[in-house]
């Protein structure tokens, strides 16, 4: 394996939790997911955005951050790391989410808590369009989930695009895998591997299956 910890990002419903347990099970490598179900402000959140998203952004930032912190004490034998999500998640789903002065409480606490993560060695980008990651989403189930608007997903799809295309501390694979389900279709898999057991230069490199 060319990167020691890999993260797997994309929008609500782009199979990132998917990727990042088949890749971890194929490669041997410690899993590390996020526990979503277990923040009790997300049903409430859709519910009532303006009233739940300020707990709702920080009971996850807190989250994040104490799991990450903790993968110091890995398994000795599994040093690779495959997450499905990476800390910066936080803060732009928090630029979406957030009202102008509690984003300025949620930087400071942010920033701080960054400043003392590692980064990934390499950024697994799953990008979708609006309609499949609805199409998703419906086949999920999720209860709370089904009122997500279009208008929701493309925003938070804009705001990890901007920031990827920004940012210079790592490589982005970003794979479009709007008309492909490589769940059920093994060579689609089998091509996302290919793609991610290759040496990127910083920044994004954009791939189609």
């Amino acid at each position: 394996m060319l990167y020691n910890h890999i993260a797997i990002e994309g929008n609500i419903g782009s199979g990132k939790t998917t990727l990042a347990t088949m890749l971890a099970n194929d490669i041997n490598a410690r899993l590390v997911l996020e526990q979503f179900a277990e923040n009790p402000f997300l049903p409430k959140f859709y519910s009532d955005p303006e009233k739940n998203a300020l707990p709702l952004e920080l009971f996850f930032m807190a989250e994040r951050y104490h799991q990450l912190k903790n993968l110091k004490e890995q398994d000795l034998f599994k040093p690779q790391i495959v997450s499905d999500y990476f800390f910066v998640k936080s803060k732009l789903f928090a630029q979406n989410n957030l009202k102008k002065d509690e984003m300025q409480l949620f930087n400071r606490l942010f920033d701080i808590m960054l400043s003392s993560l590692s980064k990934p060695d390499l950024l697994v980008y799953l990008y979708s369009d609006v309609e499949r990651l609805q199409q998703n989403i419906k086949n999920r189930g999720r209860d709370f989930e089904q009122i997500i608007t279009d208008e929701y997903l493309q925003n938070i799809q804009d705001k990890y695009l901007d920031f990827l295309r920004k940012q210079s501390d790592f490589p982005v694979l970003l794979i479009d895998v709007s008309n492909v389900d490589f769940v059920a279709e093994k060579k689609f898999y089998d091509k996302i591997c290919e793609l991610i057991f290759v040496k990127y230069s910083v920044g994004v490199n954009n791939k189609v299956l």
